[in-house]
């Protein structure tokens, strides 16, 4: 009776960290490049109280008897699925439609990923994001610039005024893991690189597997809150539960302590 109250409450703490990433989801529902994560979940070691083994009358007992030990949440899943397009108008915004990760050097002079294109210029008209990340390799837009082009395949070129032809003044590169589920999570729409996801493969977006890019448009965060909702639901219900487990148990503690009375 003892095990069931230990069982229970690690199974009330594992579906406390599936309700906070439950939680966490709902909350960036509304953030350009965010992707959906999911707990996964194992159970705990077991007791065996009893063997499959031969038995004096020569049969065999054909399974264990076995008491599971609870479960516990054993990693956190990104899934990368293709957000949905949202127009702006914005020539500075864009979007990977396919494969890849915009690349962004940080102050340690270390370089992060994002799916996040919403950029700004600077003051020197160096491409950045909302934090003041540079982009990297870096772009800087001429002074004199009137209209910024970029194709598909990430060539970026600027209109001046006087000339009739746009000027190539940078190549956008894009990166992409072996497995993007390893990928650290920073904040601020940011990646890591770890020893799980892989190096990265930088190339020119449409090649060596990566993107192409859609100037003008944002990635909607692929939360689906319907999903959300239902998961949300399920982790309240096994929560309770577990809690009425718990309450079970201290019952017939309680019940079996009284029995010499």
């Amino acid at each position: 009776m003892i095990k069931a109250l230990y069982t229970a409450a690690s199974g009330m703490g594992a579906q406390q960290k599936n309700l906070d990433n439950v939680a966490s989801n709902i909350a960036n529902a509304n953030t350009t490049g965010f992707k959906r994560s999911r707990i996964e979940f194992q159970d705990l070691i077991y007791e065996t109280l009893k063997a499959a083994a031969p038995t004096e009358t020569g049969t065999t007992t054909p399974t264990d008897l076995q008491i599971g030990g609870g479960a516990k949440a054993v990693a956190s899943v990104k899934n990368f699925e293709q957000g949905s397009p949202t127009e702006t108008g914005n020539p500075l915004d864009m979007m990977i439609r396919g494969d890849g990760f915009f690349q962004v050097l940080q102050p340690d002079g270390t370089i992060a990923y994002t799916r996040d294109g919403s950029w700004k210029l600077t003051a020197n008209g160096e491409f950045v994001n909302a934090d003041g990340l540079l982009m990297e390799p870096p772009i800087t837009v001429p002074t004199d610039a009137t209209g910024i082009l970029i194709s598909s395949e990430g060539r970026i070129m600027v209109t001046t005024a006087g000339e009739t032809e746009p000027t190539e003044i940078g190549q956008l590169e894009l990166a992409r893991f072996v497995n993007p589920a390893g990928l650290s999570n920073l904040g601020g729409n940011l990646y890591r690189q770890t020893v799980a996801s892989g190096d990265p493969v930088v190339a020119t977006p449409g090649l060596d597997g990566t993107g192409t890019i859609s100037q003008g448009f944002l990635e909607a965060s692929n939360v689906k809150i319907v999903n959300e909702m239902i998961t949300l639901i399920t982790a309240q219900r096994s929560y309770d539960l577990n809690s009425k487990s718990v309450r079970t148990a201290d019952e017939m503690i309680s019940t079996a302590t009284q029995l010499k009375r």
